[in-house]
């Protein structure tokens, strides 16, 4: 895959034949393509460096992108130019919350996750996470210096939000106060990841799609292990008094994963890397 930010990011549209997706060739526009028969709908200019997340609406077909331009653009994919922008320092990560009425954009060089309100996108945030102090105090787990963040995610119920990084776990916050509930650490008979084993999102040319995810019940969160496999934390455990929570179980698989997702419609997960491999439930587990 290609080192680039944004190459291969691409999200369906609540229309399952089309797909927004970011151009890696001559601009940094945004296309609108239809599968059905390869051909584009749109094309959204504006973006004056890479994309580095597109984010859709859960509840019609508005969407966000973040791009290294500075800027989070919201849009419609009903027209090519933006219905609004907004200038934040190197906003790698934007997402919609689940009832679309909160936009969460992160920063990792400023190590701050910022909420605003959609009908007041304009406005101040109104909450500001301020995560320097938990990187500073994760960042020995998993290698040396402050880890890259890959993915930004809220659980379905809203409650928790999800910072997954490349370094050796992953943050999860309280929705609403941004206080640390867990840091999921990847192995879990040291807490610690061997820096070679630990998935980049720059070596994999991906961004905003990392591997790890919650379950759609939000019980659960579902990632890489930096080996073969992918691990599961119970996210529902009360808080450790460090705050490290360690695998409760390990899924075995073929490969490493670069990207994990799960797919609400037909109750399956995907992980991938070198290979593509599709997760169904035990049956005999219920």
């Amino acid at each position: 895959m290609s080192q680039k930010y944004g190459a291969h990011l691409a999200r369906f549209t609540h229309h399952a034949s089309s797909i927004l997706y970011a151009s890696t060739k001559h601009d940094d526009n945004i296309r609108y393509l239809s599968t059905h028969d390869n051909s584009y709908i749109r094309y959204f200019k504006g973006h004056q460096g890479r994309v580095t997340t597109i984010s859709l609406s859960p509840s019609d077909d508005a969407f966000l992108s973040a791009s290294l331009d500075n800027t989070v653009k919201l849009w419609s994919v009903r027209s090519s130019s933006p219905t609004g922008t907004l200038k934040i320092h190197q906003p790698l990560l934007a997402i919609y919350d689940p009832s679309a009425t909160v936009i969460a954009i992160a920063s990792s060089s400023a190590q701050t996750v910022l909420l605003y309100d959609v009908r007041n996108f304009d406005k101040p945030p109104f909450s500001n996470f301020d995560l320097q102090p938990i990187d500073l105090r994760f960042q020995s787990v998993g290698g040396h210096g402050l880890r890259e963040w890959t993915k930004l995610e809220f659980s379905n119920d809203g409650k928790s939000l999800l910072v997954a990084t490349a370094g050796g776990g992953h943050y999860v916050l309280d929705a609403f106060e941004g206080t640390l509930k867990h840091f999921c650490v990847r192995r879990s008979h040291s807490g610690r990841l061997p820096p070679s084993q630990v998935p980049s999102a720059s070596q994999h040319g991906v961004s905003g799609q990392g591997d790890a995810c919650f379950s759609p019940d939000g019980h659960y969160l579902i990632g890489g292990s930096g080996e073969e496999g992918l691990l599961v934390w119970d996210i529902r455990t009360d808080p450790a008094p460090d705050n490290i929570l360690r695998p409760l179980c390990e899924l075995p698989g073929v490969g490493k994963s670069a990207l994990v997702g799960f797919n609400q419609r037909f109750n399956m997960m995907i992980s991938a890397d070198r290979d593509l491999l599709f997760w169904l439930p035990d049956p005999e587990l219920g």
